[in-house]
């Protein structure tokens, strides 16, 4: 009993440490993401100065598309081998991304008004995008509202499995279909076609918005321990 106190009470003070940490360097790293974003980074040939969106939009898709492919992946295990801890993980990460997916149709809303003419279209890629905004709400309301533990082990996986082939199809869209967006700017497996200028301030605001997303998942994965150990809840 002892040697679990002692094991929790490393984990929080570690937890801590690593969110004081986060915390210091946050706002400078932020200050920095916006300064180049609205001011060093060019304005487009095409779109002008509203391609700035793009430094938040494109970081909060992306992240968006992390979050749920990490949470089906530790959904999956858990459901296989029923390792609580990953449960926690998940019902940590899933606001976040829920959170990003919003930011990231807003956002695209916001961009497509000046660039397309219109508030919203009903392009594949956007309405792809408010599945998986669908699928992120029905996963978090499962644990909040679902009693019976097995029952919500079968919907998290249904709500996932679904989640995941939607993925691809948010993914790929713009190469299957003819749709508004354009082609993917950034290739791993092939040229960029976005400038350094850009690119760079892109890079930083992604680092802005995944410390925040780890500032807020260590402090909610914080929270969801104590509860669980305040209910003398089993945990492994």
């Amino acid at each position: 009993m002892m040697l679990k106190e002692l094991s929790a009470s490393k984990t929080f003070g570690l937890l801590n440490k690593v969110i004081k940490f986060l915390k210091s360097i946050f706002l400078y790293i932020l200050i920095l993401g916006l300064f180049f974003a609205l001011f060093l980074s060019p304005p487009d040939y095409l779109q002008g100065d509203s391609v700035r969106i793009m430094y938040v939009h494109v970081p909060a898709a992306w992240i968006s598309l992390a979050s749920f492919s990490l949470i089906a992946a530790l959904t999956i295990l858990n459901y296989i081998f029923k390792i609580k801890y990953l449960r926690i993980i998940c019902t940590s990460v899933a606001p976040l991304g829920l959170l990003f997916t919003a930011l990231a149709i807003i956002t695209g809303s916001i961009w497509g008004k000046p660039t397309w003419g219109t508030w919203w279209a009903w392009d594949i890629r956007i309405t792809s995008m408010l599945f998986l905004m669908g699928f992120y709400i029905i996963y978090i309301l499962n644990y909040k509202l679902t009693k019976s533990e097995v029952l919500q082990s079968k919907i998290s996986i249904t709500t996932i499995l679904l989640g995941l082939i939607n993925l691809p199809i948010i993914k790929f869209s713009v190469d299957w279909w003819n749709t508004l967006h354009q082609p993917a700017s950034i290739k791993f497996n092939a040229t960029s076609t976005i400038h350094s200028s850009m690119l760079f301030p892109l890079g930083l605001m992604l680092l802005v918005f995944l410390l925040y997303a780890a500032i807020i998942f260590l402090m909610k994965y914080k929270t969801e321990i104590i509860k669980i150990k305040k209910n003398n809840i089993k945990r492994i």
